[in-house]
């Protein structure tokens, strides 16, 4: 299975594995464009009055995968979300909060809460 696909794979399951959770499905592979500095966010969830915006991250174990998001990355991923948000009038009031999904095959997923 190539990179694509193999983390193609890991979104759907990772949006599946928070739909279970309770989680809303909004939208996935959110960009805001290029020349924003931004980055591309996996998955955009909703619980209740938050929104979620989701890392999914696909390595051979949970430690790799916990050590995978840069703060780079984490920078780019914040200046997405508050595009999504300032385009996007009616999730103005929202809580946001930033997870990391980690999945580690054959069938590990782990939900990181307000992971950066």
């Amino acid at each position: 299975m190539n990179s694509f696909r193999s983390g193609h794979f890991a979104e759907t399951a990772a949006r599946w594995f928070l739909r279970l959770k309770g989680y809303v499905f909004v939208t996935a592979n959110y960009v805001t464009g290029r020349g924003t500095g931004a980055g591309e966010i996996d998955l955009i969830m909703r619980r209740g009055n938050t929104l979620v915006f989701v890392e999914v991250k696909k390595r051979a174990t949970t430690e790799q995968g916990a050590y995978a998001l840069k703060p780079a990355q984490q920078r780019r991923i914040r200046r997405a979300a508050e595009a999504f948000v300032a385009r996007r009038p009616q999730y103005q009031k929202y809580n946001l909060r930033f997870d990391v999904v980690l999945f580690c095959p054959p069938f590990g997923l782990r939900h990181l809460k307000n992971a950066f």
